[in-house]
């Protein structure tokens, strides 16, 4: 078997209660990676076409990389891949913390799972062995207590992930929340373990036995990487504040969502931005698995209204999307509503988009008090905005509604509330305003899992004018086409998209410990490989094409006034032209079968018939 892989898949039928290992195909395994890339290839293979997200038939596949739990800087991160319940098309979402690197010690690249239980359960995975056991005593906790009991019962050297009421009420943006703090956020992962009857997953730490193809090659690489890490000169800011470094910057900037995308900039922004959370919240700093640079914080609110909230963050993304853009001006209050969401297993963002357009709809009159169960449902009231998370975790009242996503909510609201719905594909839109980086609005657009900030990040190279003009189309859609490749092989090694290191970085680490030996231009072919599959299966899936590649009415219509620009639809289709002949698609957004076959994925040719 190749170097640094385990060689072995883990089955696992919920419905039959069938457990057996398979043998990791090499050829496949070349051909994408690990973690996202293998991962999307056997959703491919394994998912009959057309399959209810929520529906036994859903596959769920947790996928480390070949480089996860290995001795590479960042090895901690990996992935999970199904079918969303909340877009219904292709998903994967990148987790941190320990549990991947567990799993791989456990000797498995990859747990496919099918099926479901008749009754609650959880699954326990050490070295060589997996159970299927009862979770009635687990059902209806949230996670944390979860976690508490199944480490009082299997011990402190296991990690867990788990659901909350969230995620057994399926709601469509349920998360599944790792070692306390780390999430499969986006998409609705947790929905589907809810709608398997599967409550959590425990695996046991055991002794790493991965063996490379060079050893003293991949040592020596490894060494370089952490080097060209540690002299890098964000890196000791990134340290110090995390994520949240940039909340000032991007309001600055004038993007940074602000009362349903409103504005771009929040007169608050120094009550919630990260100099503030370190020196008012922050109690220590924390790291993934093989990390060098501890970017979690462990925040906990010792005094007022909020005191004894205790939570890993918040993120960037959970203050300007559960914080500005519901207009709550404290860092504290922020930090409960976040430890709301990981205990009942909420991603973050899309709750934080959901309440705001709930808010925006609220104060135009569109829904009247009645309608959201008397609440005061205004921007900054923190009190109605806690009790509404609660209400959608637990779908009460018009949680049910808004628990559905902000597309289905809109959609059955109406009176206008469309237009402002933001959403890509039923995605929430993440913390970027699209009218100040029009990189964003593309990258947004043609996201694989609906609107996304880590497919391709723009905002940076924009915002410090290293693309030329900021607020410029020119160069955008090749911009885009190549960090979208890029970081589709990244997520299959898998490692950490904050690490400062280049392909040139990740192809040496690859090639030393599994002894590939591809060439930078192989690997980033891979990316695109893997990014054209998904595309393919979101095609077979949900019809996609390019009527779906688009951004709400709002950042076409409605000028941001702290950047004073709206996204121009003539310059966006010409954009997404460009992208489209970039990619080698056709103007509908359709991979040609020339282009298919020139990646290798004849397979799946009938996908696009």
């Amino acid at each position: 078997m190749l170097g640094a892989y385990n060689g072995t898949i883990l089955y696992i039928d919920l419905t039959t209660r069938n457990i057996e290992e398979r043998k990791l195909d090499e050829r496949v395994a070349r051909m994408y990676i690990g973690g996202k890339g293998l991962g999307a290839y056997y959703l491919a293979k394994e998912l009959p076409p057309k399959t209810d997200p929520l529906g036994p038939d859903n596959v769920f596949i947790l996928a480390p990389g070949p480089l996860t739990g290995t001795i590479a800087p960042s090895s901690g991160r990996w992935a999970v891949v199904t079918k969303s319940p909340l877009t219904g098309i292709y998903l994967d979402s990148q987790v941190g913390g320990f549990f991947g690197a567990y799993l791989r010690h456990a000797g498995y690249d990859m747990v496919i799972i099918k099926g479901r239980a008749s009754e609650p359960v959880y699954l326990y995975i050490e070295k060589g062995h997996a159970d299927i056991l009862d979770a009635g005593d687990l059902w209806g906790l949230g996670i944390f207590k979860t976690e508490k009991k199944l480490k009082e019962k299997h011990g402190k050297d296991v990690s867990v992930g788990a659901i909350g009421p969230a995620g057994e009420k399926m709601v469509r943006y349920a998360t599944i929340t790792f070692d306390f703090g780390r999430q499969a956020g986006r998409g609705g992962a947790g929905a589907v373990w809810g709608s398997k009857n599967l409550k959590a997953i425990v695996v046991k730490r055991s002794k790493p036995e991965i063996k490379y193809a060079d050893p003293k090659g991949f040592e020596s690489a490894v060494k370089e990487a952490i080097k060209k890490i540690n002299s890098h000169p964000f890196i000791p800011i990134r340290k110090l504040y995390g994520t949240p470094v940039w909340v000032d910057r991007v309001s600055s900037a004038g993007l940074l969502p602000t009362r349903n995308f409103q504005n771009g900039s929040f007169e608050y922004v120094d009550n919630i931005c990260a100099v503030t959370m370190r020196f008012r919240i922050v109690e220590k700093d924390m790291a993934c698995y093989g990390c060098p640079v501890p970017c979690w914080k462990f925040s906990k609110v010792k005094e007022g209204r909020y005191s004894g909230t205790e939570v890993i963050g918040p993120e960037y993304e959970t203050i300007a999307l559960l914080g500005s853009n519901c207009g709550i001006k404290s860092i504290e209050a922020i930090a409960y509503g976040n430890m709301l969401c990981d205990d009942l297993g909420l991603d973050t963002i899309s709750t934080g988009v959901v309440i705001a357009w709930a808010m925006e709809c609220y104060e135009k009159g569109i829904l009247r008090k009645e309608e959201v169960d008397d609440l005061e449902l205004t921007f900054g009231n923190e009190e109605a905005w806690a009790e509404m998370i609660r209400k959608i975790a637990y779908r009460e009242g018009i949680g049910d509604l808004l628990a559905e996503g902000v597309k289905r909510a809109a959609e059955k609201i109406g009176r206008g509330s469309e237009k402002f719905a933001p959403h890509v594909k039923g995605m929430e839109i993440p913390g970027y305003d699209p009218r100040g980086s029009f990189g964003m609005a593309l990258a947004y657009a043609t996201s694989d899992r609906g609107a996304c900030h880590q497919r391709a990040w723009t905002v940076k190279m924009e915002t410090y004018g290293m693309v030329g003009p900021r607020f410029s189309y020119e160069n955008r859609a090749r911009i885009v086409k190549e960090i979208q490749d890029e970081r589709a092989v990244c997520f299959s090694l898998v490692l950490c998209d904050f690490m400062p290191l280049d392909p040139e970085d990740f192809v040496e680490l690859l090639n030393k410990a599994t002894g590939f030996d591809l060439t930078i231009e192989e690997y980033l072919k891979v990316g695109e490989r893997i990014w054209n599959l998904a595309r393919i299966f979101s095609i077979r899936e949900a019809d996609i094409s390019r009527k779906d590649d688009y951004l709400p009415p709002r950042f076409y219509e409605e000028v941001l006034p702290s950047t004073g620009y709206s996204v121009n639809r003539e310059e966006f289709e010409r954009m997404l032209d460009e992208y489209y002949e970039l990619r080698g698609w056709d103007k509908n957004g359709i991979p040609t079968r020339e282009k298919l076959k020139e990646l290798g994925l004849d397979e799946f040719l009938n996908f696009i018939s």
